[in-house]
C-alpha cells in the first residue's frame, strides 16, 4: 500500500516497530536555517571551497525539486535500483514536469557521494549531496538507526517532490530494504 504524503502526518511504522511521524505534505523542508547539505565533490574541491556547505534555502527556494534519500552510498538497493530509477526519469522530470533539479541525499560525506555519483555515471543528470551528520534527515524526521546492520544512524528510503520549499508529495518505504513506493516512476505519476 502506498504511504503517500496524505498519510504521513500520522504515525507510521519504522524498522524498529514503533510509531513514528514523518515530515508532512504542506510543511517546509527548508525551515531550519542551521541545516546545510554538502554538495558532492572531490577532496581538493572541498579544500578550495573552504569546505563550504549549502543552506537548504539555496537548494529549494523558488525551485521545483525532486529529492530522494536512501540509507547509504554503495549499498545494494540504493546502487542497483534507487539511483538508477531517478537517472532513467531525469529528463522526463525536467521536460514534462518542469523540475529544476533532482537530488540524491544520503548520510555520507560529500567525497563518498562524489565517488558514488562517478561510479554510477550520474553526474550531470542528478545532484548528489552528503548529510554527513544526519542533521537534514533529523530535521525532516526521516532519520533511522540502522546500527543492527552496522550502518549506524542513516536515512529511511524515501522520495519527495518539493515546490518552493514546500513538500507537495512524500513517499517513504516501510523498511529501508524495500523499494516499492520511493521509485522515480511512482513519484513522476503522482506529480
Amino acid at each position: 500500500m502506498l504511504r503517500s504524503a496524505t498519510r504521513l502526518g500520522r504515525s507510521a511504522p519504522s524498522l524498529l516497530s514503533f510509531a513514528r511521524s514523518y515530515a508532512a505534505v504542506g510543511s517546509r523542508i527548508d525551515s531550519d536555517p542551521t541545516v546545510h547539505l554538502q554538495k558532492a565533490r572531490t577532496w581538493d574541491e572541498g579544500v578550495s571551497s573552504n569546505f563550504a556547505t549549502t543552506p537548504l534555502h539555496e537548494i529549494f527556494q523558488g525551485k521545483k525539486v525532486v529529492i530522494f534519500g536512501l540509507p547509504g552510498a554503495f549499498t545494494g538497493v540504493c546502487t542497483a535500483q534507487h539511483v538508477p530509477s531517478f537517472a532513467k526519469y531525469a529528463d522526463q522530470f525536467k521536460k514534462d514536469k518542469g523540475v529544476d533539479s533532482i537530488i540524491c541525499v544520503a548520510v555520507n560525506d560529500p567525497y563518498v557521494m562524489n565517488g558514488w555519483a562517478e561510479k554510477l555515471q550520474c553526474k550531470g543528470k542528478l545532484d548528489f549531496y552528503g548529510d554527513f551528520d544526519s542533521k537534514f534527515h533529523k530535521h525532516v524526521q526521516l532519520d533511522l538507526d540502522l546500527s543492527s546492520g552496522l550502518l549506524g544512524h542513516r536515512s529511511h528510503r524515501w522520495a519527495a517532490y518539493v515546490e518552493n520549499g514546500i513538500i507537495k508529495q512524500l513517499n517513504v518505504e516501510k523498511v529501508p530494504s524495500e523499494f516499492k513506493v520511493s521509485d522515480a516512476k511512482t513519484l513522476y505519476e503522482q506529480m
